[in-house]
């Protein structure tokens, strides 16, 4: 990713980056590109009995840090899951704010194929805000009912390792299926094998410049 020197990942949801990116982001952070990470919705209505409400957050300052992202880096906002449509406006002029005093170089967002109804409000209005940046589009295959996937990033077992260290963070999400070592290493295999590596993650070109 020559010329890239700050990134910004944009999450509806916390988690939605480590799921989809986390060894790419370590492998950034480990190449010296200041990483950001947004995040608009502490999920408080999904939040499993048994946690207090703001626990996504409090999970989230604490994932990042085996991925090399500084605390300071780290954006929140308080917009109800599941309702985002409701909120584009105000979303559209978050990012367009975040546009303006950070400016990254390269943005990655829900990709195109994504059903979820908050991603898919990510996907667009993120795609509007930050046209003038390179834009890759993460995979979340659970959310996919079909994905187009033409840039992959190759990862070391490292990198992998950062990733699985911060999705435990998500004490909370425990509970998701998806949730597991073997299901990232083996989507992570899948993935390198394509592109004749051990590990890669896959994303879709949305806008790429040079």
């Amino acid at each position: 990713m020559l010329g890239i020197k700050k990134a910004m990942i944009l999450a509806p949801h916390p988690d939605d980056g480590e799921f989809s990116s986390g060894g790419t982001i370590k492998k950034l952070t480990d190449a010296g590109i200041e990483v950001f990470y947004v995040a608009f919705s502490p999920c408080e209505k999904s939040v499993p009995e048994g946690f207090p409400k703001n626990i996504l957050y409090k999970e989230l300052n604490k994932a990042v840090v085996h991925l090399g992202i500084d605390l300071k880096n780290i954006v929140t906002y308080d917009f109800p899951v599941r309702d985002f449509d409701k909120h584009r406006q105000d979303i559209l002029e978050n990012m367009v704010s975040l546009k303006k005093t950070i400016d990254p170089d390269l943005v990655f967002l829900p990709n195109s194929h994504d059903n979820h109804q908050d991603h898919e409000v990510i996907h667009y209005e993120g795609a509007r805000a930050f046209k003038h940046s390179c834009i890759l589009g993460y995979e979340l295959p659970w959310n996919n009912f079909s994905s187009f996937n033409n840039y992959f990033v190759k990862l070391k077992k490292t990198h992998l390792e950062a990733k699985h260290a911060a999705l435990q963070e998500y004490s909370s999400q425990k509970l998701r299926k998806y949730n597991t070592l073997e299901f990232f290493t083996g989507l992570a295999k899948v993935r390198g094998t394509q592109v004749n590596c051990d590990y890669a993650e896959a994303f879709e070109v949305i806008r790429w410049i040079d």
